[in-house]
């Protein structure tokens, strides 16, 4: 049960700008002790190109998705409750290819998007999370293993761009 109201916000906000482009579950319960993900996403084959009218929320919506938003800074517990929210869901999809004697395709395993409003320079560092000079300033990409992204929205640059997720 969602508790605050930007968290609700965020969830319908993130499940009405995706749909049209492919399933979106918000939230999304998984495994293991009683955990939701905020949002779930994935795209629809024949709308990626589409995706590209939502700036950078479209971008990072080209493969699955889960996207944790968060009101005020997150913290480095909640960060790793995320972390341990995709681990699980790896382990469904894992277990679900074992089950059906297929191999997981690395594409279909979720990335983890974390929004927070701000962040430390050691939170960052903390979660070895590092600008790509491919994307944006405020996207910091965490250890390629652990498929997550921390996004600081007051660090994104004002733009149309960003304009969906500032």
């Amino acid at each position: 049960m969602t508790r605050f109201i930007h968290d609700q916000f965020a969830k319908d906000y993130l499940e009405e700008l995706l749909a049209p482009y492919g399933e979106v579950k918000a939230p999304r319960r998984v495994s293991g002790e009683m955990r939701e993900i905020d949002v779930w996403f994935a795209p629809n084959s024949d709308t990626t190109s589409n995706l590209r009218t939502l700036g950078l929320l479209g971008r990072i919506a080209q493969t699955p998705i889960l996207i944790e938003p968060f009101r005020n800074a997150a913290s480095p517990d909640e960060i790793c409750d995320c972390l341990l929210k995709l681990l699980e869901v790896r382990g469904e999809l894992r277990r679900e290819a074992n089950r059906n004697q297929l191999k997981l395709a690395p594409g279909a395993i979720p990335k983890l998007w974390v929004l927070t409003p701000t962040a430390s320079a050691t939170l960052l560092e903390d979660f070895g999370a590092k600008v790509d000079q491919a994307w944006l300033d405020g996207v910091y990409f965490a250890p390629k293993n652990f498929r997550t992204v921390i996004i600081v929205i007051h660090q994104l640059p004002r733009s149309q761009e960003t304009l969906w997720l500032r």
